[in-house]
């Protein structure tokens, strides 16, 4: 019997091996990069255009277009209708989005022991990925960001300071048959080298089940096309129009929110392994199980000629609009949005802990996220929603909110939400200093302090802050940034 056990087999000849060639390793963080982010936002004049002007071209642009948001019966709609069976609202393609119903049973505690809440509701579904993307070109030295005038059908003045590109897998695969994005290619396919900031980031959970929105700012050094619609400007420009009213959207913000600054700041309250600790624990804490259901058997909500809504007139409707907009892919449409009743509060309730600005943040649950829980402010609700109940019911913190002295209010307002989907649906964001008294530093369990620049931190990965935290996070960013400027 042979032996699997000999001797070893001939040497044969081997090619030689080539040296491996030499690999280039690159720095992790790019500190020039944070230098130059830090100069656009110390200036306040634009290459191209005046902060004082920005108002007066969004009225020339008004004018320049057709703009016109009518009602509408839902029989009225143009290529929608409510689905045979299980009465969602589609449209006929099966593209862009729908609405359906929203099952949500939330129980919360480490062993299931603490609050139950269960409710149905109607719900947005649109499971494809926009892009919102901001250009940014380096003029006189200085890094500046093409910011777009774009009609929204649910803003109550139309018209708003936009990303460059702001656009829903639908419309620039061009389901809607229209004209071509201006500009995609920039975010589509993107010079690696030059990509400052490329996030899946979360929309409102109330409203939305499961919506991501890819959030980008992307560097050229190509020559962009001058187009009416489009201004440069810098981030301490934008940090400026942040304090006015319905100026800049709601996907300009949460794009603006992930700018990566540089931290200056010496630490931190809790410190990032135990802020990650405690937010990993709220979102073990919360069980959340949300299921998808017919709209036609939501229950608690009326079924009308123009409106679907709430048996209790709180809370939201969803409506029905006929759009006409001069300088949109599509010229005229129509389409369902939701419409809140009643204008929101999202509020960051704010002090100094160890000379270290600090916000307090909520762990917060909603049924349309993705995962469970988001961190959010302090303070986000539609007080109207709870006038009816007693104190002891409403939503922590408010009250130290809505009663909060002129003194104390370190920034406010009124900012429209997406007016893509969302019917006049504002809300007051604020920065309130915290009384020491009713705000202490060892908060109630589902609360934190966290700095800025840690929340700014955690924009670089998706759904850990809410949309209207990176709302306020872009408004703190301009309040920084004007007291740099009154230095």
């Amino acid at each position: 019997m042979s032996s699997c056990l000999g001797p070893p087999p001939a040497a044969t000849a081997l090619a030689p091996v080539s040296a491996p060639a030499m690999t280039t390793l690159r720095a992790r963080e790019d500190r020039e990069q944070a230098d130059r982010i830090a100069l656009s936002a110390a200036t306040t004049r634009g290459a191209h255009l005046r902060t004082e002007d920005v108002r007066a071209w969004l009225a020339e642009r008004r004018r320049a277009h057709v703009f016109q948001v009518d009602r509408i019966p839902f029989a009225e709609l143009d290529a929608w209708e409510f689905e045979h069976g299980t009465g969602n609202l589609v449209h006929r393609s099966g593209r862009f989005f729908t609405v359906e119903g929203m099952h949500v049973v939330e129980h919360d505690g480490p062993y299931g022991d603490g609050p139950y809440r269960e409710w149905e509701q109607p719900v947005i579904r649109q499971p494809e990925v926009g892009i919102l993307g901001i250009l940014a070109k380096e003029l006189d030295g200085v890094l500046h960001f093409l910011m777009q005038a774009k009609m929204e059908p649910g803003n109550h003045n139309l018209l708003q300071l936009s990303p460059t590109v702001q656009a829903t897998r639908s419309n620039y695969t061009r389901a809607h048959r229209g004209m071509d994005v201006k500009l995609l290619d920039h975010f589509v396919r993107p010079d690696p080298e030059r990509v400052l900031v490329d996030v899946l980031q979360s929309e409102q959970g109330s409203w939305f089940f499961h919506k991501s929105n890819r959030n980008m700012l992307v560097e050229t050094v190509d020559e962009v096309p001058e187009l009416d619609d489009f201004r440069w400007l810098t981030l301490g420009q934008i940090a400026r129009l942040l304090h006015e009213d319905d100026m800049v959207n709601m996907n300009a913000r949460t794009v603006l929110s992930c700018v990566p600054y540089p931290d200056t700041t010496p630490g931190a309250l809790l410190s990032d392994a135990q802020l990650l600790s405690w937010f990993t624990g709220e979102r073990t804490r919360h069980d959340v199980r949300v299921r998808r259901i017919p709209l036609a058997s939501v229950r608690g909500w009326k079924h009308g000629v123009e409106t679907i809504e709430h048996e209790d007139g709180r809370y939201f409707k969803v409506a029905a609009v006929s759009v006409r907009a001069g300088n949109r892919e599509v010229v005229g449409w129509t389409q369902p949005l939701i419409e809140p009743v009643g204008m929101g509060v999202s509020a960051f309730l704010v002090r100094e802990i160890g000379g270290v600005p600090h916000v307090l943040v909520h762990a917060r649950a909603e049924g349309g996220f993705l995962d469970t829980v988001e961190l959010g402010p302090t303070v986000q609700c539609t007080p109207g929603n709870y006038a009816h109940l007693p104190a002891a019911d409403r939503p922590p913190f408010l009250d130290a909110v809505l009663e909060a002295p002129a003194s104390r209010i370190r920034y406010q307002a009124v900012h429209s939400e997406e007016g893509g989907r969302f019917l006049n649906a504002r809300s007051r964001y604020l920065a309130v200093e915290a009384d020491p008294s009713v705000v202490p530093l060892d908060p109630p369990p589902d609360y934190a302090w966290a700095t800025p620049a840690q929340l700014r931190a955690l924009t670089r990965h998706g759904h850990y802050l809410n949309v209207e935290a990176r709302t306020l996070l872009a408004c703190l960013n301009a309040v920084a940034a004007r007291t740099r400027e009154g230095m």
